[in-house]
């Protein structure tokens, strides 16, 4: 199984931008379409974005569609989330996981700690 860290989140305000990074560790990071998911408070956990093994296929929310890219670097094992044009809705704990790509599921049932992501109005 891989194991993830997630990193990068911080306190933006609204129309702001950040990138996240998840480093995965172990040598299968490339088999899997990876993805994105958040948490906010008092919310389910909720898909995000997703993108396929190679890259070459991506999947959004319509809540993020158009504002956020998900992009990954096989060679360093590492999966980003660039958020531009950030809203006060956006504000919560995100979080990455290998994903079933199209069915928006994730593939391990353990997840990292996560990087808290705030936005400010």
């Amino acid at each position: 199984q891989v194991q993830l860290v997630e990193s990068g989140g911080g306190l933006v305000q609204a129309g702001g931008s950040l990138r996240l990074s998840c480093a995965a560790s172990g040598r299968t990071f490339s088999s899997y379409a990876m993805g994105w998911f958040r948490q906010a408070p008092g919310k389910e956990r909720e898909f995000v974005a997703a993108i396929s093994w190679g890259g070459g296929r991506t999947d959004y929310a319509d809540s993020v569609k158009a504002r956020f890219t998900i992009s990954r670097d096989n060679a360093k094992n590492t999966l980003y989330l660039q958020m531009n044009s950030l809203k006060p809705d956006d504000t919560a704990v995100y979080y990455c996981n290998a994903i079933l790509f199209g069915k928006r599921d994730p593939i391990f049932g353990s997840w990292g700690q996560g990087t808290q992501v705030t936005v400010s109005s």
